[in-house]
């Protein structure tokens, strides 16, 4: 199964842009993933090919049309999640693109202006998505982020299967640091430990390097890290040994 892109964008010229590049521009050309941008102003119906209007109860900007927006995600069709990029959804999350990275596709909607119609959410089934807490000139720099984060995972995109499983977010833990050649560089050597060739003492380096990190540098993943640990369920021979 072919996973499949749509983004819906005022600006189609955008796409692929980096995607069409590295591993990702690979994989299109190798057709592990494909891609549609579909110009929002393709469904307007007045000459001039409006999709804002000003905002009710007044303001600054603009506001994308919810009939406009509506339109576009019908002709869309079934089968794939729909996608809206806006800094009011919910944070992106690895384990949120590992499983849109197991489906059919997406179909990405891009914001623009001041965003969309409330409207748009209660009427049809769209996930509200945020890359972070900042604002972007529009959702098409958001989407490139998503759909390059979902390519990499698809089968036979990255050169070994195992690439994906020990990077930063993917146990809840930032990733531990990485080293290599010269062994010397500025006074500034490799940890022993890693030339060491004791696989077991490296594996503990590592995720002890991991937990470190994460708890100086993203107190938030620490504190959810822990709190899962703590609360999982015992497995099988957890407690022997304990009192």
């Amino acid at each position: 199964m072919t996973f499949h892109a749509t983004v819906l964008t005022l600006y189609p010229e955008m796409f692929p842009g980096p995607l069409g590049f590295a591993i990702a521009g690979r994989a299109l050309a190798e057709g592990r993933w494909s891609l549609d941008a579909v110009n929002i102003r393709d469904f307007t119906t007045d000459r001039h090919r409006t999709v804002d209007d000003t905002p009710a109860g007044g303001g600054a900007g603009m506001v994308l049309r919810v009939d406009i927006l509506a339109a576009a995600v019908d002709a869309q069709g079934q089968g794939r999640p729909v996608l809206a990029m806006t800094p009011r959804g919910k944070p992106l999350t690895q384990a949120r693109v590992r499983e849109l990275a197991a489906g059919p596709g997406a179909v990405v909607l891009c914001g623009r202006f001041e965003g969309f119609d409330e409207r748009l959410f209660e009427g049809r089934e769209i996930e509200e998505v945020s890359i972070g807490d900042y604002v972007l000139s529009g959702g098409e720099t958001a989407a490139l982020v998503l759909l390059d984060a979902c390519v990499r995972l698809l089968p036979g995109v990255m050169g070994a299967a195992s690439s994906g499983v020990e990077e930063s977010h993917e146990s809840g833990l930032l990733e531990y640091p990485h080293y290599t050649r010269p062994v010397e560089w500025e006074g500034r050597t490799i940890p022993e430990v890693l030339r060491s060739g004791d696989h077991a003492k490296i594996a503990a380096w590592r995720q002890r390097r991991a937990e470190e990190d994460t708890r100086l540098r993203r107190p938030d993943l620490w504190e959810r890290h822990v709190g899962a640990r703590v609360n999982r369920p015992l497995a099988r021979g957890d407690d022997v040994g304990k009192s």
